[in-house]
């Protein structure tokens, strides 16, 4: 492990950064007033987003659910549909449980402590320094994607561990403005520091530099070996009825887009093409019931939309083929695939809280109707 930077240049780099900072920092709203909860909703948003796509979310949000007690008073439902299009949904869950939490055992108060920040819903390292730094001056680092960047490339370090990123912050960060300190780290990796085309000239920094001075910025941090993104393929099935209602399906709350609705689909397996699995679908919802293609009718079962979704960790391509049956019936949701069903008009599914494959789905039946 290297071992930690001389005291005079720790000071520098602080004193030179925070001058930076309240030079060129960004208005950002949830900046306007530092409320620990309104700290602890940014930051959820924040993780693995851009600070430009969260803006107006956070707003809306905020404008909706402007206490912990607010939001914990909320439906799940409600939660994910002001939610809808950030991605990554289980911020949203793990949020709208650690406001229950909030409410139930601390008085309504957020915590303001890495310790007890940690016991929270989702809330990492990096989350709780972010907050306890932030919303109530604890000197505490907050070492997210952006900072472990700037700090790679400013002590010059080809592969460095979680413990040396600690360390580096920890001696970084001190009792004075420890919250703007962090976030001059964050900013300055987000927009001059960046992955690429990093503006070594405009940098507050660059004396200090090692990176800089060695010539290897373009190699710090090393760049990460990718192993191969799974792609799953989903046969899904686009149901409606003779009174134009469509049907639609909530996922169980645990795993990937969980408490999402969707219309219904299943992966497809080795021996199936996308349309077997769309009609297993079916098959599981209405048993033998039949169903004809829609909107033309007869053979074969026409194909409304061949959709790709990039997630973090796999690639989902939506094929989707309309049914139309006759009736409402009730679904069989025995399968545990699917927790919740319902027959919705097209202003009632707008209102549901969709993933962007699925909105994009919708506005595509919409068109076909």
């Amino acid at each position: 492990m290297m071992g930690t930077p001389k005291s005079e240049t720790l000071r520098q780099i602080r004193r030179t950064l925070l001058d930076w900072y309240d030079r060129h920092r960004r208005p950002l709203p949830w900046r306007d007033n530092p409320d620990p909860y309104r700290v602890l909703v940014s930051e959820v948003m924040l993780q693995q987003t851009r600070a430009e796509t969260v803006k107006p979310y956070f707003q809306r949000w905020i404008a909706r659910f402007p206490t912990a007690e607010a939001l914990a008073e909320s439906d799940q439902e409600e939660v994910l549909g002001l939610w809808s299009g950030l991605g990554y949904y289980s911020r949203a869950r793990n949020l709208h449980r650690t406001a229950m939490i909030v409410r139930d055992r601390h008085d309504g108060r957020i915590p303001d402590s890495v310790e007890a920040l940690r016991k929270l819903p989702g809330i990492g390292e990096y989350t709780a320094g972010a907050v306890a730094s932030i919303a109530f001056g604890r000197c505490e680092p907050a070492v997210d994607g952006n900072a472990r960047r700037v700090l790679s490339r400013l002590f010059d370090l080809e592969a460095p561990t979680l413990d040396e990123f600690r360390q580096l912050a920890g001696a970084l960060v001190a009792d004075k403005r420890p919250g703007d300190f962090n976030q001059a780290l964050m900013e300055l990796g987000g927009r001059v520091c960046r992955p690429r085309s990093p503006d070594c000239e405009s940098c507050p920094l660059r004396a200090v530099c090692l990176s800089r001075a060695r010539d290897t910025v373009a190699f710090r941090p090393a760049p990460r070996t990718r192993g191969t993104i799974p792609i799953y393929v989903i046969g899904t099935a686009v149901i409606t009825s003779a009174a134009g209602q469509t049907l639609l399906a909530c996922r169980p709350d645990n795993g990937l887009l969980g408490g999402m609705w969707e219309y219904p689909g299943l992966e497809t397996g080795d021996s199936e093409d996308p349309i077997d699995s769309a009609c297993r679908a079916v098959r599981e919802l209405f048993g033998d019931l039949p169903l004809r293609s829609w909107p033309e009718g007869g053979e074969p079962i026409d194909e409304l939309a061949d959709i790709g979704h990039v997630f973090s960790h796999r690639r989902h391509r939506y094929h989707a083929f309309g049914f139309h049956i006759g009736s409402e019936p009730v679904p069989d949701l025995s399968s545990g695939n699917w927790t919740e069903a319902r027959w919705c008009s097209t202003e009632a599914l707008a209102e549901l809280p969709l993933s962007a494959a699925q909105r994009k789905l919708a506005r595509i039946v919409a068109a076909r109707c």
